[in-house]
């Protein structure tokens, strides 16, 4: 089976650009005892993999130059010397930015073909991003009742669910986004105040205007200053969760610290950085919940989908200018 596949050319240095990257073509070879041939129809791309371009340790290791790139892939198995899988299942893997691979069985995850989810919602809503969303909310943040939750980039495919979530546990939200049109979507989702914080003027008095008595959760998403507003927009005791900071992702330099950084002291603010992986013994609750939530209407997604192997650059080079709304996708 012929395949072609993106491979990371060289090493950015600030923000990613086409001649970083390069489409190949390879030829997957015989399989093994207990390999599976697998044509991927979807493929994700994340913010996180922006890290892995870097040549530094990490909690997973940098991408390797000259190698296809990695990262969730949905796809059908198509050959299979594994009794666990047959041709026409179904299945999730790291495997992603390729159109096809061949890997061990124990490399994947069979999926349900049921339940009148599109099988790409395995990389989104009910995949890494819904379960970051899920997890570090009530694992960290918390929410009890009554209480205001601030998310920022909150029309991304985390920021979103996280939004609903806070919603569904009674919370009132506070939510930024890049442009009117995702504000919009946000509010239609359930947001109580939605802030496009590239036209507010000033992000610190919009916040204040939403939540006046201050916010009990942060969800962050974007970190430079949009932490600093969360802190001095902290009821004492608020819980931050600390799932990404892509306002830094490609800084050629350290970013400045939050000039009000001493306030984590007088609140007592709880800072609490976390990767979803290390909840995994949490996920059929996370299924669980989030199929209770997506068959009552009170989960809903969006998608941005490019298509074919050789838009995959263009997907999340993307990510960076906020060209997504919800979960950035390739179609395959």
């Amino acid at each position: 089976m012929q395949s072609r596949e993106i491979r990371l050319k060289s090493r950015p240095v600030g923000v990613p650009s086409h001649e970083h990257f390069e489409l190949a073509e390879t030829t997957l070879g015989a399989l093994a005892e207990g390999d599976v041939m697998v044509r991927n129809h979807w493929m994700s791309v994340d913010p996180y993999m922006r890290g892995r371009m870097y040549d530094r340790a990490s909690y997973v290791p940098p991408f390797a130059i000259g190698e296809p790139l990695q990262g969730g892939a949905v796809g059908e198995v198509v050959e299979s010397r594994s009794p666990d899988f047959a041709p026409g299942d179904l299945v999730s893997s790291m495997f992603g930015w390729r159109e096809g691979f061949v890997a061990p069985a124990g490399a994947l995850e069979k999926l349900p073909r049921a339940g009148g989810v599109p099988e790409q919602a395995f990389l989104g809503v009910l995949g890494m991003p819904g379960f970051t969303a899920w997890a570090g909310l009530l694992e960290i943040g918390k929410p009890q009742p009554g209480e205001t939750v601030f998310v920022s980039g909150a029309a991304g495919a985390v920021g979103s669910i996280v939004a609903q979530i806070a919603r569904i546990k009674g919370c009132t939200v506070v939510a930024s986004a890049g442009s009117d049109e995702k504000c919009d979507w946000l509010r239609s989702l359930g947001v109580h105040h939605a802030i496009n914080y590239k036209s507010c003027g000033d992000l610190n008095a919009a916040v204040k205007a939403a939540a006046p008595k201050g916010i009990n959760i942060y969800f962050d998403n974007v970190g430079g200053e949009h932490l600093e507003v969360a802190i001095e927009n902290a009821r004492p005791f608020a819980r931050f969760v600390e799932c990404g900071m892509i306002a830094d992702y490609n800084a050629t330099a350290p970013a400045p610290g939050p000039r009000n950084i001493m306030q984590v002291v007088g609140k007592s603010l709880m800072i609490r950085g976390f990767i979803q992986f290390e909840f995994a013994a949490l996920r059929p609750q996370f299924l669980s919940d989030m199929m209770g939530w997506i068959a009552s209407g009170d989960i809903k997604w969006q998608e941005t989908v490019e298509e074919g192997i050789a838009r995959a650059p263009d997907a999340f080079i993307g990510l960076f200018s906020g060209a997504n709304t919800g979960k950035m996708l390739v179609r395959l």
